[in-house]
């Protein structure tokens, strides 16, 4: 198995091309990144941004390339003995007429060969329905959209489609023929009824007739649906009066604007159709297909049947197979039906090969031990690294704070059981009736469920779903793990105190989480109860995703760098030995496990969260410059009814943002104004306090959009920005530091360091589509360039020069540039060495982390920084003895005194014991080894 040193993660779009990329595979490999980690690279919807709208796994994505320009590529990487690891998306498929798949789907019904492709409604095993599959893909409600001409009947080689703007859909071939009966007689007049183009339109009558009536296999249907639709096009293309009667009858079923029984035609021809167009909100209460997440646009997999799972990783296997992908990373795990299974069957088709999957795990959670996998893709090490740099001792006057500003009490929990409820109501209750019925027809087998009523069942469904601390359970046919089992106890009881009416129907639900199977069940009802436990974890992911990453994150605003995928903003920051500890537990279990710090789903990139850290260390001074803005800012708002808008916990976190994002450079603050409005807007709608992307406020927005041009209006009358920027600046300068720390944690921790594209300089990113911004790649490259001659020629002057021009982000660069070539020179100490926590003593020990990666005789040294506010001034570095005192490192007995700074260069004699003013005394950070150069 290739196990990465360092990864690097490309976003693939239409500007961004597999000739691009090669064009930094040597940029990569001088910068010491061994393995390129790709965004999906299959075939998508057209001008996707992300590539995870897959609309054929089963080929390349086009947009990105010729198959030459990625096999040159992959040439090019493998040069340089480079790696390819693929984020592969085995949940969903994109809801769009590029997926030929789906449409195959809607056009045939239960008779397509993809019936068992996609998980919904007609293949479920305990709860199928044979009604019309939603479409809930139109912009207003069908009848106005059908009336106002935007749904439209069009004919074509392929036959008869509804479309919808960019959406087409093939109508089922017996349409076709209550399409060509209509005025039938007045095509017979033009053309007489012993022409041979009518007598073939008869014939292709009768065959259509016969398709409909005839019991067909899959296979004999579709020959019989091309056969027909072949000749049906022959006699169109080669008879103009066939074609003046089929384009004529396409005009008149499309209906006259004004006219509404003139859409008569058409509606009625849809309601015969294996599908239902609906207004996209429909979506939420009546949804009859899985969604990725309550993304209508995404349409979940059914990866658990062999021959999808075959199907769609065929071409994958044969990358891995040839050698091209060296790696692969899963998204959304927790969306599969059986990720366990998913798992067993992809070691077996890809064997020995590196695999990492994105699972977000809940403090003291852990992956489950029957997973064949290296690890996660690092969220929960991002959590933990950013967590080292909170104060938890400032988090009671923190919290005194936030209350005070935004004027009310909002604990984290209450704010997460409430945007979960309003989600299951809103966005996820189709989901839950689903589950409710399958529920109602379990329990009125026995005689202690026969009085459980739908609405009951839902009520109690909605509590125990909005309950789980986790993202899901992983029970299968082999049991419940001992893992979730109190995890289930603990989602039941607190299901009851709060709705102790529910109680019967909640015992009811434990007694199936738990698998405790009555003695005469038969197999089939077991297995319903199993289906039925199965279908239910696939909900509380989403739950969990939407309800609290997408919604209280952006209601809870406390600290908002602690508010990441997968944080938990109410767990105020980490000691020292809880780091610590989980780096332990990570070496023994998880040691090639990815570590991230910035991802294209983090909400905030890694130095905008290291600079808000800063402010959990000044709680008084950030209070004070709290009221001063607030008061200068007021007559920045509009007032609506009495009230003014933005709300003031609105204000507070915008607050934060210009604090963490303003750009260090001149020139990179052209267009910031444009981004915070982007990023505020998404902001306010994800939080659905005052506006929601169902509901949209203009009112509220609007005033939002005004006060953040207002508050970032460059003139030079502006007292907020005279006030904000010198404290942002100091700010900016701390978090520097924290920076560089965070760095040389992650390269040095248990795991593979994971770099996001553009953030070996500074990442000042906001949320999506802010983080997939353009990454100048040729800036990249020339400084480390002449960051690569420097450290060759003079790298004392160097170290001087970048300490003093930080704000170009080059000192980040170099740092991971000598950190990875550390990493890469003593890799087995790195991959396979123990991980030994020093102790630190002395005056300022709490600001200091250190630890030991050690092999044999070899021994890498971590030392960094944190909590620096009150130990030097801004603009001031913590370095030498005069800052540290009598700080020191202590060593295990027998260590070697003498020492060499892989960062500086400097060589360190000191016998026992390590003064941390004598190993930083030229870099805020160090990485040391005893090993002869």
């Amino acid at each position: 198995m290739r196990i990465p040193t360092a990864t690097y993660r490309i976003q693939f779009n239409t500007d961004f091309r597999f000739d691009q990329a090669r064009n930094i595979v040597d940029y990569l490999s001088q910068l010491g990144i061994s393995d390129l980690y790709a965004s999906p690279i299959f075939k998508a919807t057209t001008g996707s941004t992300h590539g995870y709208d897959v609309a054929d796994p089963t080929r390349l994505n086009p947009e990105l390339g010729a198959p030459e320009s990625f096999d040159n590529l992959i040439e090019e990487l493998q040069n340089y003995q480079m790696g390819w690891l693929q984020d592969i998306v085995p949940n969903h498929m994109a809801y769009s007429s590029e997926n030929q798949w789906l449409m195959d789907l809607l056009e045939n019904g239960i008779s397509s060969d993809y019936v068992d492709y996609f998980d919904v409604a007609w293949n479920s095993p305990f709860e199928s329905s044979k009604e019309p599959l939603l479409v809930p893909l139109l912009g207003n409600f069908y009848g106005e959209s059908l009336e106002n001409g935007e749904i439209q009947l069009k004919y074509n080689q392929d036959g008869l489609s509804v479309n919808y703007y960019s959406l087409s859909i093939p109508l089922n071939l017996e349409s076709h023929g209550t399409f060509l009966t209509y005025n039938l007689g007045k095509l017979a007049k033009a053309l007489g009824r012993r022409d041979p183009n009518f007598i073939k339109l008869l014939g292709i009558l009768y065959l259509l007739k016969n398709v409909a009536s005839e019991d067909l296999t899959a296979k004999q249907r579709q020959d019989q649906v091309d056969f027909v639709k072949g000749l049906l096009w022959e006699v169109y293309s080669d008879n103009a009066e066939v074609k003046r009667f089929v384009d004529e009858n396409i005009q008149i079923f499309n209906g006259e604007a004004g006219n509404s029984e003139s859409f008569n035609l058409l509606d009625n021809l849809l309601s015969q159709q294996f599908f239902r167009l609906a207004y996209w909100k429909v979506g939420a209460e009546e949804i009859n297909y899985r969604r990725f997440f309550t993304v209508n646009e995404l349409i979940s997999m059914k990866v658990d049947v062999f021959k999808v799972f075959n199907h769609t990783h065929e071409l994958i296997a044969q990358l891995v197979k040839d050698g091209k992908f060296t790696g692969l990373r899963i998204d959304h795990i927790d969306g599969l039906y059986d990720p366990t299974q998913y798992l067993h069957w992809l070691r077996e088709k890809v064997g020995d090969t590196y695999i990492t999957v994105e699972k977000i795990l809940q403090p003291g959670e852990n992956l489950p031990p029957v997973w064949d996998t290296q690890g996660t893709s690092g969220y929960d090490y991002l959590n933990y690294v950013n967590s080292l740099f909170c104060q938890t001792e400032n988090e009671e006057r923190f919290e005194q704070i936030y209350q005070n500003t935004i004027g009310f009490q909002a604990s984290f929990e209450k704010v997460v059981f409430e945007k979960k409820s309003l989600i299951i109501d809103k966005n996820l209750a189709g989901d839950v009736d689903n589950l409710a019925s399958l529920l109602k027809k379990i329990s009125g087998r026995y005689r202690y469920g026969n009085d459980f009523t739908l609405n009951g069942l839902q009520r109690a469904i909605a509590e125990v779903l909005t309950r789980f601390s986790i993202y899901r359970t992983y029970t299968t046919s082999e049991g419940v793990l001992d893992s979730d089992r109190p995890y289930i106890k603990d989602v039941i009881e607190a299901a009851k105190e709060q709705s102790p009416l529910l109680i019967n129907e909640l015992d009811f639900i434990e007694k199936l989480l738990l698998l405790e199977y009555d003695s005469f069940l038969t197999q089939i009802e077991k297995d319903q109860w199993l289906y039925f436990v199965m279908r239910m974890q696939q909900y509380t992911g989403p739950l969990m995703a939407k309800g609290v990453e997408d919604t209280a994150f952006y209601v809870y605003n406390r600290l908002i760098s602690l508010n990441e995928v997968g944080g938990e903003p109410d767990r105020f920051g980490i000691t020292i030995a809880e780091f610590h500890d989980y780096n332990q537990q990570r070496q023994q279990q998880w040691s090639h496990a990815m570590s991230a710090t910035s991802s294209h789903d983090t909400k905030r990139g890694e130095d905008v969260r290291a600079r808000l850290n800063v402010l959990s260390e000044i709680p008084d001074e950030w209070q004070q410059h709290l009221q001063t803005w607030i008061a200068i800012n007021r007559d920045r708002k509009t007032k609506v009814k009495n009230v003014l808008f933005p709300d003031r916990n609105d204000e507070y976190a915008l607050y934060q943002i210009l604090v963490g994002a303003f750009p260090f450079l001149k020139h990179e603050q052209e267009g910031f104004t444009t981004r915070v409005k982007d990023y505020l807007l998404k902001a306010i709608r994800e939080a659905k306090v005052y506006t929601a992307w169902l509901r949209p406020n203009a009112t509220y927005e609007d005033a939002c959009m005004r006060f953040v041009e207002a508050v970032l209006d460059p003139s030079s009358s502006n007292q907020f920005l005279e006030s904000l920027l010198p404290f942002q600046q100091k700010i900016a300068f701390y978090g520097v530091l924290n920076s560089l720390s965070q760095v040389l944690l992650k390269i040095t921790s248990p795991g593979c360091p994971d770099f996001y594209q553009g953030c070996e300089l500074w990442d000042l990113s906001l949320v999506d589509p802010d983080n997939r911004r353009p990454v100048d790649f040729e800036q990249r490259a020339a400084f480390l360039t002449d960051i690569q001659h420097r450290i060759q020629t003079d790298l004392s002057s160097l170290v001087v020069e970048l300490l003093e021009t930080k704000e170009d982000g080059r000192i980040k660069l170099f740092l991971v540039l000598q950190a990875l070539k550390a990493r890469t020179k003593y890799l087995s100490v790195f991959q396979e060495g123990s991980y030994q926590p020093l102790e630190v003593v002395g005056a300022q020990c709490d600001r200091v982390i250190a630890f030991a990666r050690q092999q044999e005789h070899t021994s890498v040294i971590t030392v960094v920084p944190r909590f620096l506010t009150t130990l030097v001034q801004p603009g001031e570095y913590p370095l030498g003895n005069q800052i540290w005192a009598d700080t020191t490192i202590k060593l295990p007995a027998q260590c070697s005194s003498a020492w060499h700074d892989l960062i500086t260069g400097q060589s360190i004699e000191q016998g026992g014991d390590l003064r941390v003013g004598e190993l930083l005394n030229q870099f805020p950070v160090a990485l040391l080894t005893n090993a002869t150069l």
